[in-house]
């Protein structure tokens, strides 16, 4: 007789919960609200966040005393105004929900005011200019936009309250502020062209991002003995092992259970602070890996990739591991990214950038796609600078990265589409003539209907466009802000353009438009190869940039015309965008200071001792061979191995010093863009001939002299 199945799964362990049932648990979100507030009060707070109202002191208190009430049920003693300074980190400073009574008791109090707005000391943070080191007063104001959650450290558990950051004079001192001017400005751009295509329906448009997290796990005492990774946050010495990712075995393999139980920690965590983690998986490089999220409107997405970075290193660190979000930690490996999908959806659920299935709809998509590219094309120069830092431009232009080139890539069909309308192929705007370009078709292919590009900086997949050349570490604020406002410029200005012509053929005046249009930005559109050395020439006869480095992208920034663009749309007002200049160009100085110095000090205290006791124990190696056998013995290939050795030492040591030499040089230098250009151009290259030298010596000294982790060991986890 056949057993019978059960199914039942056995589980030695306790059922894990459905996501469903914990998502969101550790958020104050509009449901939590509307159980515990009174209906007038969560009602008003709701118009309050989708029509923009302003937030009266009642409604404040009733709020702050709700929200107060649910962290203290989750064990909360503090509550701090979670905010983001231009250092690409979070920063928050705690407060007790404590209030002293008369009796020298205490009660726990959290007021509307306290709430709305918080004064943490500003003068440490960077400013740009804005603000003298000696003015410490600086304002945190709360952000309704994005829920409030529950952070837990440890023993500590924290109210965090996601806010903006001013100076005393009301200028930008974050990431934030900017990045909410931004949405209110492509809300109001959006929502111009959908009626000037008669769409009457949607009142409120959103950027939408979706941003796919990758990072290197290494264990932590292999970390913990490499002075330059936890000082710099990458290897500055180091030789790539023998196998890699040539055999292609680790992508999308099969994850291994200790890197499994962290993914799965991690999730949890992420989950029950409403962060919707959907995919996991192995990537291209041994021992990194991908996280990637649902979308979800900007603001909010930004907000959780940070709070992403910052539970992938908390459990890391639990687990025996380090999170490394550098976005080239090993060299000849495969560096980070963090492709930013980004997209524009209206209030009753359309994604503009869809196709549709209808001529109207099909008008609509390609009003919103030629406004993409045309912002692509007019203001590449501000994309790069988004995504310009030290550490990506190590990466951009690698096998694994978009070049420092930004085009656009759209596919055969999209191309074969704008194409035939700009060459006037198709001149009839009737829906049957719609219909036959062949728009409407796409979303019945496929919802990604062009075969991706991965070489491509900006890639459009289907429904969305795919911004690859951000950078793994890098807050995904400014880039979503440089989109948010580039693409808002374009589509007012083709919103000038179609109220300017006849409006009883809406369809034919966008046709018009668009073939207007394509003349011009079309040399931004590239469907190749964007590693190829002939792409490199072609882009130049295009007249596309080609900034390779930071300090020759920064100055893009401080550009009249973009200055303009950001004054326009009251994104960043001059003063705000020349302080997040100063303040870039002095951060890339710093850190290519402290790599210089963390190479010197790595270089003289491990390379050059074990190399030279390594070449002593060669030569008495020698001297003992020849004095036990005579002239009978032939030592000339060890005699070689010991002078080659020999060279190298006297090379190197050459070389760092010249390297310290230099990093003293470059502290002289008092104009600031000069210091970043000589960094770049003078001391990297110096850095990477001390780095060559240092690896080749890793290959021939003998592990037990040789006490720095190497890259094989690090890379392949057990």
């Amino acid at each position: 007789m056949k057993p019978t199945r059960t199914t039942e799964v056995p589980c030695t362990e306790e059922k894990r919960r459905l996501i469903s049932s914990f998502f969101g648990e550790e958020t104050f979100t509009p449901a939590v609200m509307k159980e515990k507030l009174p209906r007038d009060i969560f009602e008003n707070f709701m118009e309050i966040i989708n029509q923009g109202k302003k937030l009266d002191l009642a409604t404040a208190n009733s709020i702050a005393h709700a929200m107060k009430e649910w962290a203290l049920e989750k064990g909360a003693t503090h509550y701090s105004h979670w905010f983001q300074p231009m250092t690409s980190l979070t920063a928050e400073k705690h407060d007790a929900f404590i209030e002293p009574l008369e009796n020298g008791e205490v009660i726990e109090r959290f007021s509307g005011k306290q709430l709305a707005q918080g004064e943490p000391d500003a003068s440490s943070f960077p400013s740009g200019g804005i603000r003298s080191t000696f003015e410490a007063r600086g304002y945190t104001v709360w952000d309704p936009t994005s829920p409030a959650f529950i952070m837990r450290r440890g023993k500590g558990i924290t109210l965090c309250i996601p806010s903006v950051f001013l100076s005393y004079t009301g200028e930008a001192l974050d990431n934030k502020t900017p990045l909410l001017r931004s949405i209110s400005a492509i809300d109001k751009s959006a929502l111009r062209m959908l009626k000037l295509l008669g769409n009457r329906k949607a009142k409120r448009v959103v950027a939408t991002l979706g941003p796919e997290q990758e990072y290197f796990l290494i264990n932590r005492e292999y970390y913990n003995k490499r002075q330059d990774l936890v000082l710099t946050g990458r290897t500055l010495i180091g030789s790539p092992p023998s196998k890699g990712q040539q055999l292609e075995d680790h992508y999308f393999g099969t994850i291994k259970e200790r890197i499994l139980t962290f993914m799965h920690e991690v999730e949890e965590e992420l989950f029950a602070l409403g962060i919707p983690a959907k995919t996991r998986h192995n990537e291209v490089a041994p021992s990194q890996f991908e996280l990637a999220p649902i979308f979800e409107e900007a603001n909010i997405a930004v907000d959780h990739n940070q709070l992403l970075m910052q539970t992938l290193k908390k459990i890391a660190a639990r687990n025996g591991l380090v999170a490394l979000l550098h976005e080239k930690p090993f060299a000849g490996i495969n560096g980070s990214g963090k492709h930013v999908n980004w997209s524009l959806s209206d209030d009753t659920g359309n994604n503009l950038l869809n196709p549709g299935n209808t001529p109207h709809d099909n008008i609509q998509f390609l009003m919103f796609l030629v406004a993409t590219i045309r912002a692509v094309y007019l203001y590449g120069d501000l994309l790069r600078v988004s995504v310009a830092s030290s550490a990506n431009d190590h990466r951009l232009g690698a096998n694994e990265a978009p070049p420092a080139i930004i085009s656009v890539f759209i596919g055969e069909q999209l191309t074969k589409i704008l194409e035939s309308i700009e060459s006037g192929a198709i001149t009839d705007a009737s829906n049957a003539a719609i219909i036959e370009l062949g728009i409407s078709q796409l979303p019945l292919i496929s919802k990604d209907n062009t075969d991706r590009n991965r070489t491509s900086p900006f890639a459009f997949t289907g429904n969305k466009f795919e911004f690859r050349a951000v950078g793994s570490r890098q807050s995904i604020s400014l880039p979503t802000t440089v989109l948010n406002t580039i693409v808002a410029e374009s589509l007012d200005y083709l919103a000038d353009k179609l109220e300017k012509k006849d409006g009883t053929n809406i369809k034919q005046n966008v046709i018009d438009i668009i073939q207007e249009e394509m003349k011009a930005i079309k040399p931004i559109l590239f469907n190749g190869d964007n590693y190829s050395k002939k792409w490199e020439t072609e882009a130049g006869k295009r007249g596309l940039p080609n900034k390779k480095n930071l300090p020759a992208s920064m100055p893009d920034l401080v550009s009249q015309k973009n200055i303009n663009l950001f004054q326009k749309y009251n994104v960043l007002s001059e003063v705000e965008v020349r302080s997040r200049y100063h303040i870039r160009i002095e951060r890339y100085c710093k850190k290519l200071d402290i790599e210089a110095m963390t190479l010197y000090k790595l270089v003289k205290g491990h390379v050059i001792p074990a190399s030279v006791l390594y070449q002593k124990e060669l030569a008495q190696s020698i001297q003992n061979v020849q004095a036990a056998l005579g002239g009978d013995c032939d030592l000339e290939a060890q005699k070689g191995l010991l002078k080659k050795i020999s060279q190298w030492i006297t090379s190197l040591i050459k070389s760092i010093e010249k390297v310290n030499e230099m990093r003293e040089q470059a502290l002289t230098i008092e104009d600031e863009q000069k210091q970043a250009e000589y960094f770049c151009n003078e001391i990297k290259p110096e850095m990477e001939k001390s780095r060559e030298i240092c690896d080749k010596l890793e290959e021939l000294v003998c592990d037990e002299l040789w006490s720095l982790p190497k890259f094989w060991e690090m890379l392949f986890l057990s």
